[in-house]
């Protein structure tokens, strides 16, 4: 039985620092006095952003963090808890945990890495209120697009002047060739006078 253990550990812990090298964030949470349902709902939660959560026995955890080199990691190790492992942004998974932690106050987190930064709650936190990728790129977008619509909307501007001019010049000449006749009309009835003779 012991050997089933230690196998177990061993499958544990090589999954865990396998993650590890492949997550672009790491973190570290403590979830005592949720239920399964809600532990079902924060998995699901997490991968919509495409991050997993992996619930370990601490001393497996622990042994695991050393061997990947997050030793800062393994004091955040106590009771309870889960490792979260980001493979894709890290702002979606601060904001699914600190979303999930508004609603489940016995969720707790405190530290993780981010790449091979420690960052703490505070800076999870901070993570959460940065949009997303598609929201920047949308900025990004609409920050790109504004000066070309600009340059648009001049250059219809000019365009729509310019042939506002040559309407104006159209019909100035059909004004005055309509006139021309008149005047040739008017010519032609004058009296012709007769030359004083001499």
């Amino acid at each position: 039985m012991e050997k089933i253990g230690l196998l177990l550990k061993e499958i544990s812990g090589k999954k865990i620092t396998d993650s590890i090298k492949e997550s672009k964030a790491v973190i570290v949470l403590r979830y005592s006095g949720l239920s399964s349902p809600d532990l079902s709902l924060l998995r699901q939660s997490l991968r919509k952003t495409d991050a997993s959560l992996f619930v370990v026995k601490n001393s497996t955890a622990r042994r695991a963090l050393k061997d990947a080199g997050l030793e800062a990691l393994v004091k955040s190790v106590q009771g309870p808890c889960g490792i979260v492992f980001s493979k894709e942004e890290p702002v979606g998974v601060s904001k699914a945990l600190c979303d999930f932690a508004k609603e489940h106050d016995k969720l707790k987190f405190d530290s993780g890495f981010l790449k091979d930064r420690f960052i703490e709650k505070q800076d999870i936190e901070s993570m959460a209120r940065l949009p997303s990728k598609e929201v920047l790129r949308i900025q990004v977008v609409i920050t790109l697009n504004a000066p070309i619509q600009g340059l648009v909307s001049s250059l219809n501007q000019i365009i729509t002047k310019f042939v506002y001019c040559l309407d104006q010049i159209k019909i100035k000449k059909e004004e005055a060739r309509q006139e021309e006749p008149k005047q040739e009309e008017a010519i032609k009835e004058e009296p012709k006078q007769e030359e004083p003779k001499q």
